[in-house]
């Protein structure tokens, strides 16, 4: 970032809570220096864009191995607390300046929390900030190059599912990869989110050029305009939509509608900025040509293409490698079986939707109990490839040609399944985690 631009959140030296004390326990340390530490833990599992549900319920573990009682209000990018020892209190308002998505950075941070009472509580202030600077560390996994091509791996994938053919899925291959590529260098310099979606837009252009390639050198049919949008969909924002509806159902209305709205508004502009620039190369939605398939290549294309998709997603999310993989295979087994399900059982895709959400929740649970990884981080990839970000581009498209009743439709079919996908998480979580069953 330029070193003449003046930030408008200002740092918080954490160190500072610390260093009056020396190296008295953090379990007897002072109810400002336990407070700052749970402060500042939940606000770094804010950032890594976990739901205020995980967040509370961290910040609360915390208070009580610390022997205090701390009261939270989350959002989406701020929290505000209250901690009391029975004598006295504290309250802080912390805020990030941005938001986005490290698995990786989670699944430290929490086992961090569980970890605490055996290795961290009898730890200064100063020590755990210090190991808290660590982890804070822990920007990407990976360079712009390899976000690049996760997001092509990904799109590409997704094009398939959706329906394309060889032609849409290198096409879209190409356009994402220069897409996620050119987004991954803005954010290394803090640009606005509203830049980086506008001008990834030239993944949409690049597809277009790659077709037209195709079309003079190999006289590729213009039907296959019909994955226009497919390069485009790696801006899906599918953490906060998934945990918005998380949050919503825990009653945390607050972070809820927040996440809900963050994500309408990404959606909004890349979909407004896509029909602007699909009006301007000449592009409209068709369908997809037939591919005509037997079921049981079917099949098996579409386990591997779902395989591809959640892995690029999940490497996009700064998984690991082994935490992508999983992910990737449970997504893989969820999306066959809910486009299986639209397809042979004449299932309303909403309905289907959830069944594949509900399966991937419930194969978590599996995965999480066996190797400890954040359930977040395997279900979220796991449901992205199911919002359905083609129908919500129709929609936008038909709805700036006044073709209402075509934008109705597109727009009907799309909320149903965005409301269908958090509700087979819910239901999933409900089912295998009895902690979240209950108000309490």
């Amino acid at each position: 970032m330029r070193n003449d631009i003046h930030m408008n959140h200002m740092e918080i030296y954490w160190h500072d809570y610390a260093k009056q004390e020396g190296n008295v326990p953090i379990s007897k340390a002072s109810l400002t220096e336990k407070a700052s530490v749970i402060g500042r833990t939940g606000l770094m599992l804010l950032s890594c864009g976990t739901g205020a549900w995980r967040v509370r319920n961290s910040m609360n573990t915390l208070s009580e191995q610390l022997g205090i009682t701390c009261s939270v209000n989350i959002g989406l990018m701020s929290i505000d607390y209250t901690c009391f020892d029975g004598e006295n209190y504290f309250s802080q308002s912390l805020c990030l300046s941005n938001t986005g998505v490290n698995t990786s950075k989670l699944n430290r941070l929490e086992n961090f929390v569980n970890e605490f009472p055996d290795k961290y509580i009898e730890l200064s202030g100063e020590q755990i900030h210090s190991f808290l600077d660590s982890v804070e560390q822990i920007h990407g996994l990976y360079s712009s190059f390899a976000l690049g091509m996760a997001a092509a791996i990904a799109c590409g994938g997704f094009t398939f599912l959706l329906g394309g053919g060889i032609v849409e899925i290198i096409c879209a291959f190409l356009g994402a990869g220069f897409g996620n590529y050119l987004r991954c260098k803005l954010n290394e310099h803090r640009f606005t989110i509203f830049l980086n979606i506008v001008l990834s837009i030239v993944a949409c252009f690049v597809y277009a050029m790659a077709l037209k390639f195709t079309e003079n050198i190999f006289s590729v049919s213009v039907k296959h305009e019909a994955g226009y949008i497919c390069a485009m969909l790696f801006i899906i924002p599918g953490f906060p939509f998934i945990t918005s509806g998380i949050d919503l159902a825990k009653l945390d209305m607050r972070s809820g509608m927040e996440r809900l709205f963050y994500s309408v508004i990404i959606i909004a502009v890349a979909t407004l900025t896509a029909w602007i620039m699909a009006l301007l190369l000449h592009l409209t939605p068709i369908d997809f040509p037939n591919l005509n398939l037997e079921p049981s290549l079917q099949f098996v294309l579409r386990l591997i293409a779902g395989f591809c998709g959640v892995f690029g997603f999940s490497i996009m999310f700064n998984s690991p490698v082994s935490l992508a993989a999983m992910a990737a295979l449970i997504g893989s087994i969820a999306n066959t079986l809910r486009l299986e399900l639209v397809d042979y059982t004449a299932m309303p895709p909403a309905v289907a939707a959830f069944c594949g959400s509900l399966a991937a929740g419930l194969l978590a649970s599996l995965l999480k109990n066996r190797f400890g990884y954040p359930r977040i981080a395997i279900t979220v990839p796991s449901v992205v490839i199911m919002i359905p970000g083609l129908y919500i581009y129709r929609a936008v498209y038909n709805l700036g040609t006044m073709s209402l009743t075509v934008a109705a439709d597109w727009f009907s079919s799309a909320m149903l399944i965005i409301l269908a996908l958090p509700l087979g998480l819910i239901f999933a979580r409900m089912l295998t985690d009895k902690t979240f069953r209950y108000c309490t």
